[in-house]
């Protein structure tokens, strides 16, 4: 690798041309990756994208008009220190703010690099062509907040903003949720029917890790293999398998660590607090984002709780 400062005029403009190139191609993803859902927004990385192909046209012209028609490969990852700036492949979930604060992260960080490394130069000519791209990333930047305004006023960012919060509930609360409540009562009745089958806690606590761990799995390689996402839209299966998964070890370990108290009574009072906690959580989260009323959540929730936790009782007592 070779520092900034040693680039020659030529090589410090050809790395400039590679980089318009890759930011307007970063930019025609985002747009692809956003069309589906929010065209607006996705109209304004395709204008930015042709913005970054016209500022690398004039880079182009004054090359060859400096230095002709063959361009050394210089890039980012050749040169130490420089900024690096992720495909859209890596960025995952794609969503407006993830791509909007990204494209001024991109633009702000190449100006106020090349700023920086202007500054340290003693050539005037560098000094000048380094002012130059630190003046475009610039106007770069302020053209993403003027194309904003332009082509996403506030009703479709608003409709916008309903549909991220839809892909948001289909693609974790949704999971995360039914791992939860998997992991919250179906895991009472075998917990408490060893607790009350024995009277001992750390029989309990064994019952329990085994029954919250095998549940997370089960939840999770369900959830994963049940839906590709392709057409509903709910996103990467393997991500949601894995929020269901962990959300369901999360449910059942949380009533479970209690029973590591030696004193099986103690023990039980304080698993009992945590499943009320456990399913008060639930509630709250089917208000929040299922649009529940909270009456009626809190009543759903409870009965079912308590439905499985009496089944332990009895079964252990049996």
């Amino acid at each position: 690798m070779r520092n900034f400062d040693e680039l020659s005029e030529r090589e410090i403009l050809a790395l400039a041309i590679g980089n318009e190139e890759e930011d307007g191609r970063i930019y025609a993803d985002f747009a692809e990756g956003l069309r589906a859902d929010y065209p607006s927004s996705a109209k304004v990385f395709s204008e930015m994208a042709t913005e970054e192909g016209d500022h690398r046209r004039r880079l182009l012209d004054l090359y060859r008009e400096k230095f002709g028609e063959h361009i050394p490969l210089v890039r980012r990852q050749d040169i130490r220190g420089f900024v690096q700036h992720k495909p859209i492949w890596q960025i995952r979930p794609l969503t407006i703010e993830i791509t909007r604060g990204h494209a001024q992260v991109m633009e702000a960080e190449t100006s106020r690099f090349y700023r920086l490394a202007a500054a340290r130069s003693t050539d005037a000519s560098i000094r000048k062509l380094l002012g130059d791209l630190a003046e475009i990333e610039a106007q770069h930047e302020h053209t993403a907040d003027r194309l904003v305004e332009e082509n996403v006023p506030k009703d479709v960012a608003a409709e916008e903003a309903e549909t991220q919060r839809r892909m948001f509930v289909l693609r974790v609360i949704q999971p995360g949720l039914a791992g939860l409540m998997d992991g919250s009562v179906s895991t009472l009745a075998p917990v408490f029917a060893a607790a009350f089958a024995t009277g001992r806690s750390w029989d309990a606590f064994l019952v329990g890790l085994a029954a919250t761990i095998g549940a997370g799995i089960s939840m999770g390689f369900a959830e994963a293999l049940s839906d590709n996402g392709s057409l509903t839209g709910r996103g990467a299966p393997w991500i949601r398998g894995g929020i269901c998964g962990l959300m369901t070890t999360l449910g059942g370990i949380f009533h479970t660590l209690p029973f590591l108290i030696p004193n099986f009574w103690t023990a039980t009072a304080v698993a009992v607090g945590v499943v009320i906690a456990e399913l008060a959580v639930i509630s709250w989260i089917r208000w929040r984002y299922m649009d529940t009323p909270p009456i009626s959540a809190a009543m759903q929730v409870g009965f079912g709780g308590a439905l499985v936790f009496a089944t332990g009782i009895l079964i252990g007592n049996g």
